[in-house]
């Protein structure tokens, strides 16, 4: 039998304002927030790219609630292999290491492993068949890790170099500023 949260994403279209309003009935009833996640790390489900969509749209709101499930979340980035899901979960990644980063009351405490998981993970994006904007993403999120493991910059910069000519004007205008930061 399908849960509440399956139904509303068997009938979900990609329309923003269709995305915010279960995104806000997750806000609303954080007891669906496990299940979500659940769904988005399940590329068998057929609403995991969906499941993808509204937990970056959360994310935006409540990135401290996935601080307990950080191991699951980060361990699991490697397994998306869809489009649709990896660019919101490409950006989530991206939230959550500048959250890291800052240090503050609400920031997200990442472990070693999870910082790795999400060092292997952007670099994949980066350099495997993506669309630009997990691409863009996974560019920013290495910059801002490569502030604090002195080995990504360089790298970073070796790829956006070699890579910059075949792609996109969004790919060449990110590769460009952060290419400015790193120099």
């Amino acid at each position: 039998m399908s849960s509440e949260l399956q139904s509303k994403l068997n009938y979900l279209k990609a329309y923003r304002e269709n995305r915010l309003k279960i995104a806000q009935d997750v806000l609303e009833n954080k007891d669906q927030f496990k299940e979500l996640l659940s769904i988005c790390f399940s590329p068998l489900d057929k609403n995991n790219h969906k499941a993808c969509w509204i937990l970056e749209f959360v994310s935006y709101e409540e990135l401290i609630w996935l601080q307990s499930h950080l191991d699951f979340f980060c361990s699991n980035l490697k397994i998306l292999k869809d489009e649709s899901a990896i660019r919101p979960i490409a950006k989530i990644v991206q939230l959550l290491v500048k959250s890291h980063y800052k240090k503050n009351e609400n920031s997200i405490l990442l472990s070693e492993e999870n910082l790795q998981d999400c060092i292997e993970a952007s670099f994949d994006w980066l350099i495997n068949d993506t669309k630009v904007a997990a691409k863009a993403y996974s560019i920013r999120t290495l910059y801002v890790l490569g502030n604090h493991h002195d080995w990504i910059h360089p790298e970073l910069q070796i790829i956006l170099n070699k890579d910059y000519a075949a792609h996109s004007a969004a790919y060449k205008a990110v590769a460009r500023e952060v290419l400015t930061k790193i120099k």
